[in-house]
């Protein structure tokens, strides 16, 4: 029995994506920007656990139901044919329910802060369920997997200050640029499969103009949130954090240049030193005040 015990939680662990940190972390980074600048500096350990375990619980969940959703579409594609549900090894009742306590879990965290975080939670977890189902219909269903990665900065807001100003709006804006950004690069690795099932995908819809289109998102994510943190003069270091940040977008642009899908996936990988770039330089200018 524990050798069966041991099975079944090896599965669920792969199920949520254990094992590859990169999807929760370019979540966690521009929250913790976002619960940085709504708090103008450190929030607190207590707001700290609340988002940095939400953010794992809520990402975990999110991959129970995209894969429950598209179980019938991952057999098809070889990067994903293996998947616990695709395979047969977790039934989809297992991962509903799975999903379904990680969300629990993650709203029992939420309900520790303010009102106002608990009120956007909501929204947040119903577009988290649609989107695995806009790949079907939507051209660039990329844009809703911003919108419900993008909760987090808007709920870090409502936690701080029970209110969601101007400035969360515009990092709520560059930020859905990077994840169109991120996402496209994820997209470009398994296009030639998505096509032949039918899948929609924001690299489908580019085509031709995939590469452009990316560096162009990043230009933007990082021109938005430059301006939303104009005003709070966060000084020298800032300014470094996001130099190195336009590095490693030209980074981006040579990995994916010939569009391998070693070059796509790596730069979808290492996408979160970006976001860990940025939120070194807002949180280090605050401790340098």
């Amino acid at each position: 029995m524990p050798s069966l015990l041991r099975r079944r939680f090896s599965l669920y662990l792969d199920l949520i994506r254990w094992n590859r940190p990169a999807g929760w972390l370019v979540l966690i980074w521009p929250t913790l920007s976002a619960l940085w600048v709504a708090a103008g500096g450190f929030p607190g350990w207590h707001l700290l656990a609340v988002f940095g375990l939400g953010t794992v619980l809520m990402r975990s969940a999110g991959c129970c139901i995209n894969d429950v959703a598209d179980r019938d579409f991952d057999r098809h594609v070889k990067r994903t044919a293996q998947r616990p549900i695709t395979s047969g090894q977790v039934s989809v009742k297992e991962a509903l329910l799975l999903g379904a306590a990680l969300a629990l879990l993650a709203l029992g965290l939420v309900l520790t802060t303010r009102w106002e975080a608990v009120a956007w939670s909501v929204p947040a977890l119903l577009v988290t369920v649609l989107y695995p189902f806009t790949k079907r219909f939507f051209a660039m269903p990329q844009a809703v997997l911003g919108i419900a990665f993008n909760f987090g900065i808007l709920i870090a807001f409502a936690a701080v200050q029970g209110a969601v100003p101007a400035t969360a709006w515009w990092l709520w804006a560059g930020n859905l640029f990077w994840v169109l950004a991120y996402d496209t690069e994820y997209a470009m690795v398994d296009r030639d499969d998505d096509l032949k099932i039918g899948m929609r995908t924001s690299a489908i819809t580019l085509g031709r103009w995939d590469v452009a289109a990316i560096l162009v998102f990043y230009g933007l994510f990082l021109s938005f949130w430059a301006l939303a943190l104009a005003p709070l003069a966060l000084g020298a270091l800032f300014s470094g954090a996001m130099a190195l940040a336009l590095a490693q977008v030209v980074w981006h642009g040579w990995l994916i240049r010939t569009r391998s899908r070693e070059g796509c996936f790596k730069a979808f990988r290492v996408n979160h030193w970006l976001g860990f770039t940025l939120f070194a330089g807002i949180a280090g200018s605050g401790l340098l005040r």
